[in-house]
C-alpha cells in the first residue's frame, strides 16, 4: 500500500428537509385542521479513527464528502426521514486542520475517537405547528435549515516512542531492520527510504514501536533531498536515535547538520531525548572509533543536549543491548508522563460535565 501522509478533502453535512403544508382529509371527520409533517434532520460528517489504517491513501483518489440530506415531511403528521450520515475512517495520529494548514481542529491519538466534523441542518418544521385560536387552517411551513460545508486538511503524523534521524545512509534501516521484524529496503544509495517505516521492538516482555523518518541533508527545512516534511512523524516520539554513520570523514559536522535542521523545523524536536549512536563501528578499526568517539561526543556536548553516546552496528549487533536498555528507560519515563497529562485532562473534563 502506498503511504500517505497529507490530504485535502471537502466535506458537507446534509440539508434539512423541508415541513410540509398538509390538511387531514377522512370522510365523516369535518374541519380535520393540519397535519403537516416536519422533515428530516440532515445528515452529518463524523470522523472515526481505527487500528487497522497506516495511511491517508483513501483519500488521494476521494476528496469531497457530503451527507444525506433530510427528507421532506408529509401529511398525517408524518416526518421526513433523516438523511445518511457519513463515517470517515481515519488512522490513529492524524491531525485535522482548518483550511488554512495552520489551525489544528482535532488532534486523535487514541483508536475509537469520533469527531463531527460537520453537523446536519435541522429539518424544517409542518405547518401543524401554526396551529392557533386564531388560525386554524394555516399554510404556513418552515425549509430545512442548511448544512454545514467547509474544506480540511487531514495530516497523518505516526505513532511511536522512539524515532531514528540521521544523514542518508547512517544505517536507519539496517537497525531497524536489525531491531525488529520489519523488512525495510536496504541498499549502498542515498534516500533509499523514502517514505516513513515502522517496527515493533521486543525485548523479554517489553515492546516499542520504532520509526524509521527518511534521510535529511543541510538545508532540509528550505526544501533540499526530501525535505521536512517527515519530521511531523517523529514530534510524537519520546526519545530521537540519531545515528552518525562511523565511516564519515567529519561525524561532528554530520552530527550538527542534522540538529540543525531539527531547531528548524520545530524548536520542540531539538528538546526531546537524544540517543546518540556511532553506527558502523564494524568497519573501523579500534583506534578510529576511539577518535571518531571523541569527536562526536565534542560535538554532543557543545550542542547541550545531555544526549547519551552510544557505538553500536546494526550489521554485527554490538552495542544493541545497551541502546535497547537506554530506550526502554526513556520511553517508560515518556509514557508515564503521557499517562499522567491524560488523567489530568480527562479528570478536568468530567469536572466540566458536571
Amino acid at each position: 500500500m502506498k503511504f500517505l501522509d497529507q490530504a485535502k478533502i471537502y466535506i458537507s453535512s446534509g440539508h434539512g428537509g423541508a415541513g410540509s403544508v398538509s390538511f387531514r382529509r377522512e370522510k365523516f371527520i369535518e374541519h380535520g385542521g393540519p397535519d403537516g409533517g416536519d422533515g428530516g434532520r440532515g445528515g452529518d460528517v463524523i470522523a472515526e479513527t481505527v487500528d487497522n489504517l497506516n495511511t491517508l491513501i483513501d483519500y488521494r483518489y476521494q476528496q469531497h464528502f457530503r451527507a444525506g440530506r433530510g427528507h421532506h415531511g408529509m401529511g398525517k403528521n408524518r416526518s421526513g426521514a433523516a438523511g445518511k450520515t457519513i463515517v470517515l475512517k481515519l488512522p490513529v495520529g492524524t491531525e485535522i486542520l482548518d483550511e488554512d494548514r495552520q489551525t489544528v481542529l482535532y488532534d486523535l491519538t487514541r483508536p475509537g475517537m469520533r469527531i463531527r466534523l460537520a453537523r446536519g441542518g435541522d429539518g424544517g418544521r409542518g405547518n401543524a405547528h401554526f396551529k392557533s385560536s386564531t388560525n386554524r387552517a394555516p399554510r404556513q411551513s418552515e425549509p430545512g435549515w442548511p448544512g454545514e460545508e467547509r474544506w480540511l486538511w487531514l495530516r497523518l503524523k505516526l505513532i511511536a516512542d522512539a524515532g531514528l534521524i540521521g544523514l542518508p545512509n547512517a544505517g536507519k534501516s539496517t537497525l531497524l531492520a536489525a531491531l525488529s521484524r520489519a523488512k525495510p529496503k536496504i541498499a549502498d544509495y542515498p534516500f533509499t527510504t523514502l517514505t516513513p517505516q515502522l517496527g515493533v521492538v521486543r525485548h523479554g516482555a517489553r515492546e516499542f514501536v520504532l520509526a524509521d523518518i527518511p534521510g535529511l541533508i543541510e538545508g532540509a527545512h528550505e526544501g533540499a533531498g526530501l525535505g521536512d516534511r517527515f519530521l511531523g512523524h517523529v514530534e510524537r516520539c519520546g526519545v530521537l536515535i540519531h545515528l552518525v554513520d562511523g565511516t564519515a570523514e567529519k561525524v561532528g559536522e554530520a552530527y550538527r547538520s542534522i540538529r540543525t535542521e531539527l531547531a528548524a523545523y520545530s524548536p520542540k524536536l531539538v528538546e526531546k531525548p537524544e540517543l546518540v549512536c556511532l553506527n558502523k563501528i564494524d568497519a573501523l578499526d579500534p583506534e578510529a572509533v576511539a577518535r571518531k568517539s571523541r569527536q562526536l561526543a565534542r560535538a554532543v556536548k557543545a550542542a547541550g543536549t545531555g544526549g547519551k553516546l552510544l557505538k553500536i552496528s546494526g550489521v554485527s549487533g554490538a552495542g544493541m543491548a545497551d541502546l535497547l536498555e537506554m530506550t526502554f528507560a526513556i520511553i517508560e519515563v515518556h509514557r508515564a508522563k503521557e499517562a499522567a497529562a491524560s488523567a489530568s485532562a480527562e479528570a478536568a473534563a468530567a469536572e466540566l460535565v458536571d
